[in-house]
């Protein structure tokens, strides 16, 4: 018998999955509407509760954004703050882990990191500058992903899929 392939289905026909767990994203000084629309579809993909816009990132409405994240900005809850500090403070008051994805000296695989019941949140920085020190410093784990290739690193867009895809399918 020949193989006969199943048919792509449209968009019409997806029905998202249930919810693994709560994850919030807070960003930083994001300058490239490409990275923060990136952040966005991924966000939604993955059930992200929150998206927080800190510092000098590039907010909606923007065009460009729009368009990278395929209007997930519409979908997915996010607020406009000042200070990234102040709000990962809170977060960690109301009991988040908090997770920066920042290659340091001390950083561990992302795929060690154990996560428990309590809601989480990813923290990303700029691909320049990376996550703030005063950020990593509030971190419960700074985690690199690791990689196979020459270069050290993703684009902050593609990191954040891997990590959210990590966290939010994570065992408890």
């Amino acid at each position: 018998m020949d193989y006969v392939p199943d048919s792509q289905l449209g968009h019409e026909d997806h029905r998202p999955a249930a919810k693994r767990r709560s994850i919030s994203v807070v960003i930083q000084n994001f300058a490239a509407p490409a990275n923060v629309g990136a952040v966005f579809r991924s966000a939604d993909a993955f059930g992200v509760t929150r998206v927080y816009l800190c510092g000098a990132t590039v907010a909606p409405p923007n065009t460009k954004l729009r368009r990278l994240s395929r209007a997930a900005e519409k979908y997915v809850p996010y607020e406009v703050v000042a200070d990234a500090v102040a709000v990962v403070k809170q977060l960690k008051a109301e009991g988040m882990q908090i997770i920066s994805l920042e290659i340091t000296a001390n950083s561990v695989p992302l795929a060690d990191v154990p996560v428990g019941d309590q809601p989480l949140c990813l923290i990303l920085g700029t691909e320049d500058e990376g996550v703030a020190p005063a950020l990593l410093a509030l971190s419960d784990w700074v985690v690199h992903i690791p990689m196979c290739g020459h270069n050290s690193s993703l684009n902050v867009g593609s990191a954040c899929a891997v990590a959210l895809y990590e966290l939010a399918y994570k065992a408890s």
